[in-house]
Protein backbone atom coordinates (compact mmCIF):
# COMPACT_ATOMS: atom_id res chain seq x y z
CA UNK A 1 0.00 0.00 0.00
CA UNK A 2 1.39 3.34 -1.00
CA UNK A 3 2.33 5.59 2.21
CA UNK A 4 2.00 9.37 1.84
CA UNK A 5 4.59 9.37 4.18
CA UNK A 6 7.01 7.82 2.72
CA UNK A 7 6.31 9.21 -0.34
CA UNK A 8 6.83 12.57 0.66
CA UNK A 9 10.14 11.56 2.15
CA UNK A 10 11.40 10.40 -0.41
CA UNK A 11 10.65 12.97 -3.10
CA UNK A 12 12.45 15.62 -0.65
CA UNK A 13 15.24 12.99 -0.39
CA UNK A 14 15.66 13.13 -3.96
CA UNK A 15 15.19 16.35 -4.50
CA UNK A 16 18.22 16.48 -1.65
CA UNK A 17 20.14 14.30 -3.71
CA UNK A 18 20.54 16.06 -7.08
CA UNK A 19 21.37 19.48 -5.32
CA UNK A 20 24.06 17.60 -4.19
CA UNK A 21 25.82 17.30 -7.86
CA UNK A 22 25.91 21.58 -7.71
CA UNK A 23 27.31 21.29 -4.68
CA UNK A 24 30.12 19.01 -6.19
CA UNK A 25 30.53 21.99 -8.56
CA UNK A 26 31.53 24.16 -6.53
CA UNK A 27 33.48 21.93 -4.06
CA UNK A 28 35.61 20.94 -7.19
CA UNK A 29 35.31 24.53 -9.05
CA UNK A 30 36.44 26.24 -5.50
CA UNK A 31 39.78 23.64 -5.64
CA UNK A 32 41.17 24.56 -9.41
CA UNK A 33 42.54 27.31 -10.77
CA UNK A 34 40.77 30.68 -11.83
CA UNK A 35 41.49 29.54 -15.54
CA UNK A 36 39.47 26.07 -15.23
CA UNK A 37 36.78 26.94 -12.94
CA UNK A 38 34.02 27.32 -15.56
CA UNK A 39 35.11 23.72 -17.11
CA UNK A 40 35.66 22.20 -13.63
CA UNK A 41 31.90 22.74 -12.47
CA UNK A 42 30.49 22.42 -16.20
CA UNK A 43 32.09 18.95 -15.94
CA UNK A 44 29.59 18.32 -12.78
CA UNK A 45 26.70 20.26 -14.41
CA UNK A 46 26.07 18.90 -17.60
CA UNK A 47 25.69 15.56 -15.94
CA UNK A 48 22.44 16.44 -14.78
CA UNK A 49 21.04 16.19 -18.35
CA UNK A 50 23.08 13.61 -19.68
CA UNK A 51 22.55 10.88 -17.00
CA UNK A 52 19.02 12.13 -16.46
CA UNK A 53 18.40 11.43 -20.15
CA UNK A 54 19.92 7.82 -20.60
CA UNK A 55 18.63 7.02 -17.16
CA UNK A 56 14.70 7.55 -18.74
CA UNK A 57 15.62 5.62 -21.46
CA UNK A 58 17.76 2.82 -20.65
CA UNK A 59 19.58 3.42 -17.40
CA UNK A 60 16.88 2.33 -15.13
CA UNK A 61 16.01 -0.71 -16.75
CA UNK A 62 18.94 -1.93 -17.15
CA UNK A 63 19.94 -1.19 -13.75
CA UNK A 64 16.91 -2.74 -11.88
CA UNK A 65 15.06 -4.47 -14.34
CA UNK A 66 14.62 -8.27 -14.90
CA UNK A 67 17.77 -10.01 -14.37
CA UNK A 68 20.25 -11.22 -17.19
CA UNK A 69 22.93 -13.53 -15.71
CA UNK A 70 23.38 -11.57 -12.17
CA UNK A 71 25.04 -8.44 -13.76
CA UNK A 72 22.17 -6.42 -16.20
CA UNK A 73 18.82 -5.66 -16.33
CA UNK A 74 16.45 -5.82 -19.14
CA UNK A 75 15.01 -3.12 -21.37
CA UNK A 76 11.27 -4.16 -19.82
CA UNK A 77 10.87 -0.42 -18.93
CA UNK A 78 12.44 1.80 -21.49
CA UNK A 79 11.80 5.22 -21.46
CA UNK A 80 10.13 4.39 -18.29
CA UNK A 81 6.88 2.42 -19.79
CA UNK A 82 5.10 0.39 -16.93
CA UNK A 83 6.91 2.45 -14.44
CA UNK A 84 3.45 4.11 -12.85
CA UNK A 85 2.19 5.36 -9.58
CA UNK A 86 1.32 2.09 -8.53
CA UNK A 87 4.04 0.75 -5.78
CA UNK A 88 7.27 -1.12 -7.62
CA UNK A 89 9.03 -4.15 -7.28
CA UNK A 90 11.25 -2.69 -4.69
CA UNK A 91 8.82 -0.55 -2.57
CA UNK A 92 5.47 -1.51 -1.79
CA UNK A 93 4.67 2.07 0.47
CA UNK A 94 6.52 3.85 -2.98
CA UNK A 95 5.35 4.75 -6.27
CA UNK A 96 7.29 2.86 -8.35
CA UNK A 97 8.17 6.58 -10.54
CA UNK A 98 9.92 7.95 -7.37
CA UNK A 99 11.63 5.23 -6.63
CA UNK A 100 13.49 5.60 -10.21
CA UNK A 101 13.49 9.28 -9.78
CA UNK A 102 15.60 8.76 -6.65
CA UNK A 103 17.77 6.37 -8.00
CA UNK A 104 18.74 8.46 -10.88
CA UNK A 105 19.65 11.08 -8.77
CA UNK A 106 22.71 8.58 -7.78
CA UNK A 107 23.22 7.84 -11.30
CA UNK A 108 23.70 11.51 -11.99
CA UNK A 109 26.20 12.37 -9.06
CA UNK A 110 28.68 9.34 -9.58
CA UNK A 111 30.34 9.90 -13.11
CA UNK A 112 30.36 13.76 -11.40
CA UNK A 113 33.17 12.83 -9.06
CA UNK A 114 35.03 11.20 -11.64
CA UNK A 115 36.21 14.40 -13.10
CA UNK A 116 38.08 16.01 -10.48
CA UNK A 117 40.53 12.91 -11.07
CA UNK A 118 40.91 14.98 -14.81
CA UNK A 119 40.30 18.61 -13.98
CA UNK A 120 42.76 20.64 -15.64
CA UNK A 121 43.40 18.87 -18.93
CA UNK A 122 40.79 16.42 -20.28
CA UNK A 123 38.85 17.58 -23.55
CA UNK A 124 35.06 18.28 -22.82
CA UNK A 125 34.32 16.32 -25.83
CA UNK A 126 36.17 13.59 -24.81
CA UNK A 127 34.48 13.72 -21.33
CA UNK A 128 31.21 13.88 -22.50
CA UNK A 129 31.21 10.74 -24.63
CA UNK A 130 32.95 8.84 -22.02
CA UNK A 131 30.76 9.47 -19.10
CA UNK A 132 27.92 8.74 -21.54
CA UNK A 133 29.54 5.29 -22.46
CA UNK A 134 30.93 4.55 -18.81
CA UNK A 135 27.39 4.65 -17.37
CA UNK A 136 26.26 1.50 -19.32
CA UNK A 137 29.95 0.14 -19.40
CA UNK A 138 30.29 0.36 -15.46
CA UNK A 139 27.22 2.45 -13.48
CA UNK A 140 24.05 0.73 -14.87
CA UNK A 141 26.03 -3.15 -14.18
CA UNK A 142 27.25 -2.30 -10.89
CA UNK A 143 23.95 -0.81 -9.87
CA UNK A 144 22.10 -3.69 -10.85
CA UNK A 145 24.61 -6.33 -9.51
CA UNK A 146 24.44 -4.67 -5.90
CA UNK A 147 20.73 -3.54 -5.77
CA UNK A 148 18.96 -4.90 -8.76
CA UNK A 149 17.18 -8.15 -7.57
CA UNK A 150 18.81 -11.44 -8.55
CA UNK A 151 22.45 -9.10 -8.71
CA UNK A 152 25.51 -11.00 -7.84
CA UNK A 153 27.14 -8.84 -5.54
CA UNK A 154 23.95 -8.53 -3.34
CA UNK A 155 21.29 -11.25 -3.50
CA UNK A 156 24.10 -14.04 -4.57
CA UNK A 157 27.35 -13.04 -3.01
CA UNK A 158 25.46 -11.77 -0.11
CA UNK A 159 27.71 -8.20 0.25
CA UNK A 160 25.43 -4.97 1.40
CA UNK A 161 26.12 -1.92 0.18
CA UNK A 162 23.58 0.82 2.10
CA UNK A 163 23.97 3.78 -0.40
CA UNK A 164 26.52 3.52 -2.78
CA UNK A 165 30.12 2.31 -0.75
CA UNK A 166 30.79 0.16 -4.39
CA UNK A 167 28.09 1.88 -6.88
CA UNK A 168 28.91 4.81 -6.04
CA UNK A 169 32.32 5.98 -4.48
CA UNK A 170 34.70 3.12 -4.98
CA UNK A 171 33.65 2.80 -8.77
CA UNK A 172 34.00 6.56 -9.45
CA UNK A 173 36.98 6.94 -7.47
CA UNK A 174 38.83 3.96 -9.19
CA UNK A 175 37.51 5.04 -12.22
CA UNK A 176 39.16 8.64 -11.98
CA UNK A 177 42.78 7.14 -11.27
CA UNK A 178 42.70 5.04 -14.31
CA UNK A 179 41.47 8.14 -16.14
CA UNK A 180 44.22 10.17 -14.97
CA UNK A 181 47.04 7.38 -15.71
CA UNK A 182 45.79 7.57 -19.10
CA UNK A 183 45.32 11.28 -19.46
CA UNK A 184 49.26 11.84 -17.83
CA UNK A 185 49.22 14.54 -15.54
CA UNK A 186 48.80 18.45 -15.69
CA UNK A 187 51.56 20.37 -17.65
CA UNK A 188 54.24 21.61 -15.14
CA UNK A 189 53.19 19.28 -12.40
CA UNK A 190 55.86 19.05 -10.97
CA UNK A 191 57.16 22.44 -10.94
CA UNK A 192 54.24 24.30 -10.75
CA UNK A 193 52.31 25.49 -7.57
CA UNK A 194 48.61 24.53 -8.01
CA UNK A 195 46.69 27.38 -5.64
CA UNK A 196 43.25 26.82 -5.15
CA UNK A 197 41.54 29.75 -6.19
CA UNK A 198 38.48 29.84 -4.13
CA UNK A 199 38.14 28.69 -0.80
CA UNK A 200 34.28 29.80 -0.12
CA UNK A 201 33.67 28.00 -2.89
CA UNK A 202 34.71 24.70 -1.56
CA UNK A 203 33.05 25.76 1.79
CA UNK A 204 30.19 26.17 0.22
CA UNK A 205 30.29 23.04 -1.90
CA UNK A 206 31.11 20.50 1.54
CA UNK A 207 27.88 22.17 3.28
CA UNK A 208 26.08 21.20 0.36
CA UNK A 209 27.14 18.01 0.00
CA UNK A 210 26.73 17.33 3.58
CA UNK A 211 23.39 18.63 3.93
CA UNK A 212 22.53 16.73 0.76
CA UNK A 213 24.22 13.22 2.07
CA UNK A 214 20.93 12.64 4.79
CA UNK A 215 18.74 12.53 1.41
CA UNK A 216 21.42 10.37 0.00
CA UNK A 217 21.93 7.81 3.25
CA UNK A 218 18.31 8.57 5.30
CA UNK A 219 16.32 8.23 1.82
CA UNK A 220 18.29 5.25 1.20
CA UNK A 221 15.90 3.32 3.88
CA UNK A 222 12.95 3.84 1.77
CA UNK A 223 11.15 5.34 4.38
CA UNK A 224 10.46 7.58 6.70
CA UNK A 225 11.33 5.39 9.38
CA UNK A 226 13.20 3.97 12.18
CA UNK A 227 15.78 2.77 9.60
CA UNK A 228 16.09 6.39 8.02
CA UNK A 229 16.77 8.07 11.71
CA UNK A 230 19.49 5.50 11.88
CA UNK A 231 21.10 6.41 8.86
CA UNK A 232 20.97 10.00 9.26
CA UNK A 233 22.69 9.77 12.83
CA UNK A 234 25.37 7.47 11.83
CA UNK A 235 25.82 9.79 8.58
CA UNK A 236 26.09 12.73 10.89
CA UNK A 237 28.03 11.41 13.45
CA UNK A 238 30.82 10.08 10.66
CA UNK A 239 31.27 13.64 9.10
CA UNK A 240 31.71 15.11 12.44
CA UNK A 241 34.60 12.32 13.96
CA UNK A 242 35.99 12.38 10.37
CA UNK A 243 36.18 16.30 9.95
CA UNK A 244 38.01 16.95 13.86
CA UNK A 245 40.21 13.96 12.53
CA UNK A 246 41.07 16.03 9.59
CA UNK A 247 41.65 18.97 11.68
CA UNK A 248 43.99 17.33 14.23
CA UNK A 249 45.97 15.98 11.27
CA UNK A 250 46.13 19.49 10.27
CA UNK A 251 47.20 20.88 13.10
CA UNK A 252 50.09 17.76 14.42
CA UNK A 253 51.58 18.77 10.49
CA UNK A 254 51.07 22.10 9.82
CA UNK A 255 50.50 23.63 13.29
CA UNK A 256 47.13 25.11 12.60
CA UNK A 257 43.76 23.76 10.91
CA UNK A 258 42.44 24.42 7.75
CA UNK A 259 39.43 25.29 6.12
CA UNK A 260 40.12 23.16 3.33
CA UNK A 261 41.43 20.65 5.25
CA UNK A 262 37.72 20.76 7.28
CA UNK A 263 35.66 20.27 4.23
CA UNK A 264 37.98 17.09 3.09
CA UNK A 265 37.73 15.92 6.63
CA UNK A 266 33.86 16.28 6.60
CA UNK A 267 33.57 14.72 2.85
CA UNK A 268 35.13 11.90 3.60
CA UNK A 269 33.63 10.50 6.98
CA UNK A 270 30.36 11.15 4.32
CA UNK A 271 32.01 8.76 1.84
CA UNK A 272 33.01 6.45 4.54
CA UNK A 273 29.67 5.74 6.11
CA UNK A 274 28.11 5.53 2.93
CA UNK A 275 27.51 1.74 2.83
CA UNK A 276 27.34 1.15 6.49
CA UNK A 277 24.40 3.57 7.32
CA UNK A 278 21.96 1.59 7.88
CA UNK A 279 24.07 -1.39 8.63
CA UNK A 280 26.14 -0.66 11.72
CA UNK A 281 25.32 1.15 15.45
CA UNK A 282 25.73 4.79 16.42
CA UNK A 283 28.79 4.03 18.26
CA UNK A 284 30.85 2.27 15.47
CA UNK A 285 30.40 5.32 12.77
CA UNK A 286 32.96 7.56 15.19
CA UNK A 287 34.90 4.71 14.63
CA UNK A 288 34.25 4.97 11.00
CA UNK A 289 34.97 8.94 10.61
CA UNK A 290 37.94 8.88 12.90
CA UNK A 291 40.02 6.50 11.09
CA UNK A 292 39.24 7.74 7.22
CA UNK A 293 40.94 11.02 7.82
CA UNK A 294 44.40 9.54 8.46
CA UNK A 295 44.27 6.57 5.86
CA UNK A 296 42.99 9.33 3.04
CA UNK A 297 45.33 11.73 4.50
CA UNK A 298 48.44 9.52 4.48
CA UNK A 299 46.88 8.14 0.72
CA UNK A 300 46.53 11.86 -0.75
CA UNK A 301 50.29 13.14 0.24
CA UNK A 302 52.61 10.21 0.44
CA UNK A 303 51.22 7.84 -1.71
CA UNK A 304 50.38 9.86 -4.55
CA UNK A 305 53.50 11.53 -4.71
CA UNK A 306 55.56 8.17 -4.09
CA UNK A 307 53.99 7.04 -7.11
CA UNK A 308 53.58 10.64 -8.97
CA UNK A 309 50.26 10.30 -10.88
CA UNK A 310 48.13 13.52 -11.34
CA UNK A 311 44.60 12.69 -9.21
CA UNK A 312 44.04 16.48 -9.71
CA UNK A 313 41.37 16.93 -7.06
CA UNK A 314 41.95 13.71 -4.96
CA UNK A 315 38.73 11.71 -6.24
CA UNK A 316 40.53 8.85 -5.88
CA UNK A 317 42.46 9.64 -2.79
CA UNK A 318 38.78 10.78 -1.24
CA UNK A 319 36.10 8.28 -2.72
CA UNK A 320 38.04 5.63 -3.83
CA UNK A 321 40.31 4.92 -0.83
CA UNK A 322 37.53 6.27 1.90
CA UNK A 323 34.84 4.05 -0.15
CA UNK A 324 37.04 0.82 0.22
CA UNK A 325 37.28 1.52 3.89
CA UNK A 326 33.39 1.93 4.80
CA UNK A 327 33.13 -0.93 2.53
CA UNK A 328 35.12 -3.04 4.78
CA UNK A 329 34.36 -1.30 8.01
CA UNK A 330 30.84 -2.44 6.99
CA UNK A 331 32.34 -6.08 7.30
CA UNK A 332 33.74 -5.46 10.32
CA UNK A 333 30.70 -3.88 12.49
CA UNK A 334 27.76 -4.47 10.09
CA UNK A 335 24.77 -6.16 12.05
CA UNK A 336 21.62 -7.63 11.31
CA UNK A 337 19.32 -6.99 14.07
CA UNK A 338 19.74 -3.41 12.72
CA UNK A 339 18.74 -4.25 9.31
CA UNK A 340 17.88 -7.98 8.08
CA UNK A 341 18.68 -7.05 4.55
CA UNK A 342 22.45 -8.04 5.96
CA UNK A 343 22.10 -12.03 6.53
CA UNK A 344 25.36 -12.13 8.72
CA UNK A 345 26.90 -10.23 11.45
CA UNK A 346 30.34 -8.57 11.07
CA UNK A 347 33.93 -9.30 12.71
CA UNK A 348 33.46 -7.87 15.42
CA UNK A 349 30.52 -10.16 16.61
CA UNK A 350 32.41 -13.21 15.72
CA UNK A 351 31.38 -13.78 12.21
CA UNK A 352 33.24 -13.57 9.34
CA UNK A 353 30.81 -14.48 6.13
CA UNK A 354 30.30 -10.89 6.09
CA UNK A 355 33.24 -9.25 6.30
CA UNK A 356 34.58 -12.18 3.48
CA UNK A 357 31.46 -11.43 0.85
CA UNK A 358 32.22 -7.33 1.33
CA UNK A 359 36.14 -7.67 0.46
CA UNK A 360 35.10 -9.71 -2.55
CA UNK A 361 32.63 -7.21 -3.35
CA UNK A 362 35.00 -4.51 -3.67
CA UNK A 363 37.90 -6.34 -5.16
CA UNK A 364 35.00 -7.14 -8.38
CA UNK A 365 33.90 -3.69 -8.35
CA UNK A 366 37.79 -2.63 -8.60
CA UNK A 367 38.38 -4.72 -11.20
CA UNK A 368 34.96 -3.59 -13.37
CA UNK A 369 36.06 0.34 -12.63
CA UNK A 370 39.42 -0.32 -13.99
CA UNK A 371 38.00 -2.76 -17.09
CA UNK A 372 35.52 -0.49 -18.15
CA UNK A 373 37.39 2.50 -17.71
CA UNK A 374 40.22 1.82 -19.80
CA UNK A 375 37.66 0.03 -22.75
CA UNK A 376 35.66 3.30 -22.41
CA UNK A 377 38.86 5.54 -23.11
CA UNK A 378 39.55 3.63 -25.56
CA UNK A 379 36.67 4.22 -27.44
CA UNK A 380 36.40 7.85 -26.60
CA UNK A 381 40.11 7.82 -27.96
CA UNK A 382 38.54 6.42 -31.59
CA UNK A 383 36.57 10.03 -32.19
CA UNK A 384 38.21 12.59 -30.68
CA UNK A 385 41.66 12.81 -28.32
CA UNK A 386 41.60 12.44 -24.51
CA UNK A 387 43.48 15.08 -23.63
CA UNK A 388 43.79 18.79 -24.39
CA UNK A 389 46.02 20.49 -26.61
CA UNK A 390 48.65 21.94 -24.42
CA UNK A 391 48.04 25.28 -25.82
CA UNK A 392 44.51 25.12 -24.75
CA UNK A 393 45.73 23.22 -21.46
CA UNK A 394 48.13 27.27 -20.68
CA UNK A 395 45.17 29.21 -21.99
CA UNK A 396 42.63 27.47 -19.39
CA UNK A 397 39.88 25.04 -20.21
CA UNK A 398 37.13 27.71 -19.56
CA UNK A 399 38.38 30.04 -22.62
CA UNK A 400 39.71 27.01 -24.89
CA UNK A 401 36.32 24.63 -24.22
CA UNK A 402 33.40 27.28 -23.84
CA UNK A 403 34.65 30.57 -24.83
CA UNK A 404 33.55 32.12 -21.46
CA UNK A 405 35.87 33.63 -18.55
CA UNK A 406 34.62 33.01 -15.07
CA UNK A 407 36.53 36.20 -14.09
CA UNK A 408 36.32 38.65 -16.97
CA UNK A 409 38.10 41.59 -15.26
CA UNK A 410 40.81 39.10 -13.86
CA UNK A 411 44.29 40.62 -15.82
CA UNK A 412 46.81 38.67 -13.42
CA UNK A 413 48.81 35.69 -14.11
CA UNK A 414 47.18 32.15 -13.41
Amino acid sequence: MISTGDTGFIIIASAMVMFMTPGLAFFYGGLVRRKNVLNTMMSSFFIMGLSAALWVLLGYSLSFGKDHGTVIGNLKWFCLTGVGQDAGPYSETLPHLIFAAFQMMFAIITPALITGSVAGRMRFKALFIFIAIWLFVVYYPLAHMVWGKGGFLGEVLGSVDFAGGNVVHISSGVSGLVLCLMLGKRKGYDKTAYRIHNIPFVLLGASILWFGWFGFNAGSALGANGLAAHAFITTNTSAAFAMLSWMLIDVIVQGKPTVVGACTGAVLGLVAITPGAGFVPIWSSIIFGTVVSPICYFTMSKVKKHFGYDDALDAFGCHGVGGIWGGIATGIFGKSSINSVARWDGLVYGETKLFVAQVLSIVITIVIAIAGTIICASIVKLFTPLRATDYDEKTGLDLSQHGESAYPSFNGLD
